[in-house]
Parts: structure tokens; C-alpha cells; sequence
């Protein structure tokens, strides 16, 4: 280790030696004592002059961002894409220009975060909960972020209903615990949620990990190429590792020992070189409208029938980097659904519309104004923009060469310039008036009943079970409208569902995190297993 200040500087006036691996200050003065603050006496009290403890204590106690809204908790990692220049036995170009998928064996380097939706940032990982499946392309034209879920529909087809929805799923504002008669509630209420119920309320709705899950992009996007011609376009991941998930007694197993298991899945995975590996399918379909079909292709409540639209391999995905430092990367890690390049476009979705606009408006509450400019949101390419001052803003996005006193478009003294456009830009026809209303394919329990009959018998009777022992404590009104629902569906899913609430017991309480039957007896629990003990 080289001195940073040298012996013979130490005896001329010099109070510390610095070296290397020497802690300083943020301000970069050498830290003398880090084990005592500054007091009269060695009994106190303490001094206001305190710098490096009140430099210390004053960033601890602001250490914490904001947490997350939704996905609070996760785990992440890097890695990259390669893809594979085509599109099942087309060349990609003839869907998309973007660069990211052109030149088979290209890779581009990516960051991955994996989440659970609803509830805090050390909530178990075993909890019944969507996960979320966030992927980060670092691309030559700039970042595209593909923001999604493991499973491929959604509660809801519209963004106006988003807070509602989490708002009902998080613990009750009074309780603070999470009742599934809140969930169903709105569920009853929201009869295009029945679908997804049917995931959740399955084992679908407990991964066994983050590896061995798949992902999704849910919404609608569209692809567009050379020539300005758009189709619409649904993405999916395909874990290699094959897919996994629990039943509601196997995940309470794993929660006794291990609230993280997940997170400690996916890194001890990368650390031993058994890199998980994920297939990037696309589903293509022409950018109408689609009378034919029974549903509207903009409803993310709805899948696109594999053998209408095939699934068309693209590329693949590898993750062999676990995050140096997790709060730098895998907490600020900043996602948006609007973040696009060329050659990929948004859909008219509703939910993607919304969400576009929601997810990085959140990540400017919550990282700050200058979250991308954090290396693990930042474009590993040139940056150059007008855009000045705001929370944390360490860099300037000039160019070399760009006159200082210029920071505004357009200019003849030496400002930053427009890109020239070589592709045809898409432009869609819009016409109609400005209403508020549902899309008219609405059809809420046909997908369901088909998802329901694909299930095998053990995930059937693990989603009647989980259903049942939460609905029995529901209100009456809302099981009326659940098996409703689920008779709609499926005949003998409704059935069975009106069956187990008939026999059900209604001993219970709805405070339940979602599927956890009797849990609202653990605190009874405790204190009768409780061992006593003395005051010391």
C-alpha cells in the first residue's frame, strides 16, 4: 500500500498518514476516529462542531429513497441479449428496424430487476403477489426498457383504475394488514380482473424463484421498420431453466427459514457460473382492429391464442453479473414504459398509455430530476441535451464543442442539433370522438374458463382451495359475485368454487395476507407457544 502522505511529510507538520484504503469524509478529509463523537469529558455531552459524525448520521438518516409504490421488492442482475436477426424464419427487419434485434449473434448489454408488486421492500418472497420482470437494454441507439410481468395479462384493461386496484390489494389503511375481502371486493367489482384471479389463486401465483418463471411484456407495443409499416407486437420470456412454482403449504415451508430465498436463488446462481438463461418470443399481429376475433388485441386482460399468433423466437437473454453494490443498482435502478428506441412504438393500449407516463414520473419522485443520470440508468452511449439544474445533478449532457451559453434548440451559435431521420416515420391514422368508455370486446371469463381448463387436476384444487378459504370470509355479496364469475367461466369451476363456500367454515377473519387461511390466528399463537420469561 503506497502512502498518499509520506513519512517524511508526517513528521514535517502532517497529523494522520493517509493511504489507500483510508475512510474520509464525503468532503474527502481523512476520518481520525470513527469509534467516538467529540464531547466534554468522556461522559459528554456532545458538541455541535461535530462534522464527520453529523456528515455521517445526517446521510444515514437519508440513505433510504422513497420506496417504491409498486415492486418494492426485488433482486436484480446483468447480463446480456443476443439476438438472433430473425423473427421465426423471417428476417426481423421485416417487423422492426430497431437496431437491438438486427445482425444475428449481436449482444447488448442488459440489467434485469425482479419484483413482487404489492407489498414493502423486505416483504417475503414467497408472498401470492404477480412478480414483476423489468429488462433494461443497453442499446446503440439509446436505453429501451421492456417493463413487465411474469404473468402475461393484467387485472385491468384501463389506467384510470390502477390506484384503486393497488390501493385494494396493499394492507388496509386502518389495520395496516392486508385483507383479502378488500381484494375480492374489487375484483367482484372489476369482473375483467376474473382472468388474472385465476392465475393468482393458482400456483402461478407463487414462483418458486425469479429463474424459473417467465416473463412478459402484458401490454400491446407495436413494431415498426425501414419503411414506416407498424405491426402490433406482444413479447415473452421462456426460462431455459424450465418452470417452477409452489403451492400455498410449500411456500409457508420455505418462508419459516427464508423470506429471501429468491433473491439468494438468483445470486447464488450467477456466483457459482449457472447463469440463467431466458428465449425472447414475440407474437405478431397486423396493425387493425381485428373484428374476427372475440377480443380487442389492446386488452392486456387477454392472451393472443398461440395458434392464431405463433410464437416467434428473436433472441436470448443470459445473466452472468450479480450487482457490486445493491442499492446503486438494483434500488435506484429506474424503469419506464415509455422508454423506446427506433423502430418500436407504443400501441393504443390503454394501460400502456397510462403507464407510460406513471413510471417515469415516479422514478423522478423518487430518485430524483436526475435519475438517469445515475450509471446504472445512464445510456452507455453520447448524451447531449438542453436540460439543466434539478435535485443531484452532477453532469453536464453537452457536447464537445457545443458553445456553453447555448442550452436551448433552435440556434445558430454553436447549440445541440436534430438527429436527420433515414427510416419512414409511422404515422397512424386517428379518428373518433373523445369519449370515456370500455373498449366494446369485453368478454371477462371465456379466457378464464380456458386457462382454468388447461390447469392440471393439483393446480385445480390448489386455486379452488386458496379461493375458497378466503372468499368463505368474504361478504356474502361478494362470493355471489366471484362464483358468478368462475360459473361463467366454467361449469365445473363454478361448482366447485359455490360447493367449497357452502361447506367452508366461517370461523375466521379476511385479514389474511391473500391465500394465507387462519393466518389472523398466528398472534393467539404466539402468545400461547410464547415461552415466559423474568425481567432483568
Amino acid at each position: 500500500m503506497v502512502d498518499i502522505v509520506s513519512e517524511k511529510e508526517s513528521r514535517t507538520g502532517q497529523t494522520n498518514i493517509e493511504n489507500e484504503d483510508t475512510l474520509t469524509t464525503r468532503q474527502g478529509h481523512p476520518v481520525t476516529n470513527n469509534q467516538n463523537i467529540r464531547t466534554v469529558g468522556n461522559r459528554g455531552p456532545a458538541t455541535l462542531e461535530n462534522y464527520d459524525f453529523i456528515e455521517k448520521i445526517s446521510h444515514f438518516d437519508r440513505e433510504k429513497v422513497p420506496e417504491r409504490i409498486v415492486h418494492a421488492r426485488g433482486a436484480g442482475a446483468h447480463g446480456y441479449f443476443e439476438t438472433y436477426g430473425t423473427a421465426g424464419d423471417d428476417p426481423v427487419s421485416k417487423y422492426t428496424r430497431a437496431k437491438v434485434f438486427q445482425d444475428k449473434g449481436k449482444q447488448t448489454p442488459v440489467f434485469v430487476r425482479f419484483s413482487t408488486v404489492v407489498h414493502g421492500n423486505h416483504s417475503p418472497e414467497t408472498v401470492r403477489d404477480p412478480r414483476g420482470f423489468a429488462v433494461k437494454f443497453y442499446t446503440e441507439d439509446g436505453n429501451w426498457d421492456l417493463v413487465g410481468n411474469n404473468l402475461k395479462i393484467f387485472f385491468i384493461r384501463d389506467a384510470m383504475k390502477f390506484p384503486d386496484m393497488i390501493h385494494a390489494f396493499r394492507p388496509d389503511p386502518v389495520t395496516n394488514i392486508q385483507d383479502s375481502q378488500r381484494f375480492f371486493d374489487f375484483c367482484s367489482n372489476s369482473p375483467e380482473s376474473f382472468h388474472m384471479v385465476t392465475f393468482v389463486y393458482s400456483p402461478w401465483g407463487i414462483p418458486a424463484n425469479y429463474r424459473m418463471m417467465q416473463g412478459s411484456g402484458v401490454n400491446t407495443y407495436r413494431w415498426v421498420n425501414q419503411e414506416g409499416e407498424a405491426v402490433l407486437v406482444k413479447y415473452h420470456w421462456e426460462p431455459k431453466q424450465g418452470i417452477k412454482n409452489l403451492t400455498m403449504k410449500e411456500a409457508a415451508e420455505i418462508q419459516a427459514t427464508n423470506f429471501n430465498h429468491a433473491t439468494q436463488d438468483l445470486y447464488d446462481a450467477i456466483e457459482k457460473g449457472d447463469y440463467p438463461e431466458w428465449e425472447l418470443f414475440v407474437q405478431v399481429m397486423s396493425d387493425e382492429e381485428h373484428p374476427e376475433l372475440d377480443f380487442d388485441p389492446l386488452d392486456d386482460t387477454k392472451l393472443w391464442p398461440e395458434d392464431q399468433f405463433p410464437w416467434l423466437p428473436v433472441g436470448k437473454m443470459v445473466l452472468n453479473k450479480n450487482p457490486e453494490n445493491y442499492f446503486t443498482e438494483v434500488e435506484q435502478a429506474s424503469f419506464g414504459t415509455g422508454v423506446l428506441v427506433d423502430g418500436l412504438d407504443f400501441s393504443n393500449d390503454k394501460m400502456l398509455q397510462g403507464r407510460t407516463f406513471s413510471y417515469s414520473d415516479t422514478q423522478r419522485y423518487r430518485v430524483g430530476a436526475n435519475y438517469l443520470q445515475l450509471p446504472i440508468n445512464a445510456a452507455k452511449k453520447r448524451v447531449a441535451t438542453n436540460q439543466e439544474g434539478g435535485q443531484l445533478r452532477y453532469e453536464n449532457d453537452k457536447a464537445p464543442g457545443q458553445n456553453p451559453h447555448v442550452n436551448y434548440e433552435p440556434s445558430t451559435l454553436g447549440g445541440l442539433q436534430e438527429a436527420e431521420q433515414t427510416g419512414k416515420e409511422h404515422t397512424p391514422k386517428v379518428q373518433g370522438q373523445l369519449v370515456r368508455e370500455s373498449i366494446e370486446r369485453n368478454d371477462n371469463t371465456k379466457q378464464a374458463g380456458e386457462t382454468y381448463r388447461q390447469f392440471k387436476d393439483w393446480e385445480k384444487d390448489e386455486l379452488i382451495g386458496n379461493m375458497v378459504g378466503d372468499l368463505a370470509e368474504c361478504d356474502q355479496r361478494i362470493q355471489d359475485k366471484m362464483v358468478a364469475l368462475a360459473e361463467e367461466a366454467d361449469e365445473e369451476y363454478g361448482r366447485r368454487l359455490r360447493e367449497g363456500l357452502a361447506n367452508a367454515k366461517k370461523d375466521g377473519s379476511s385479514m389474511n395476507p391473500l391465500g394465507n387461511k387462519d393466518s389472523e390466528k398466528a398472534p393467539e399463537q404466539a402468545i400461547k407457544k410464547g415461552h415466559e420469561a423474568d425481567p432483568y
